[in-house]
């Protein structure tokens, strides 16, 4: 692999930020410095962090703990994904995709975190 825009984690954690950002739009307007701009921050987080692991991959270590960081942001996106639920700015369907995509980086996460060897760490 020669560049993290061919993994899935990246990917898909971009998606998910991107998906973030344009239901964010509908959010009222007394939210727009705390849960949208916090719920975009950490799922942009989510995505960066990967790039930033991924271009440690030389340091095992280093790798792991940029990943373990992305983790952190991603189940910091899901925390704020169910407050926006709660006040009603998220319907269950558009909650449960969310959710969903959030899942399925987090297992890519734990995947590279548990198998640094098969991402180029030595």
């Amino acid at each position: 692999m020669s560049d993290f825009n061919e993994l899935l984690v990246y990917r898909k954690s971009f998606d998910l930020a991107m998906q973030i950002f344009c239901i964010t739009k509908t959010f009222p307007k007394e939210e727009m410095y705390s849960l949208t701009d916090q719920i975009r921050r950490s799922s942009r987080s989510t995505n960066i962090c990967i790039v930033e692991a991924y271009r440690k991959r030389r340091y095992p270590a280093h790798f792991i703990s940029k990943l373990s960081d992305s983790d952190m942001e991603n189940s910091e996106t899901k925390g704020w994904l169910k407050f926006a639920l709660d006040c009603k700015y998220l319907d269950e369907k558009h909650y449960a995709n969310l959710i969903n995509l959030s899942d399925e980086v987090g297992k890519l996460l734990n995947h590279m975190m548990n198998n640094p060897e098969k991402y180029g760490a030595k």
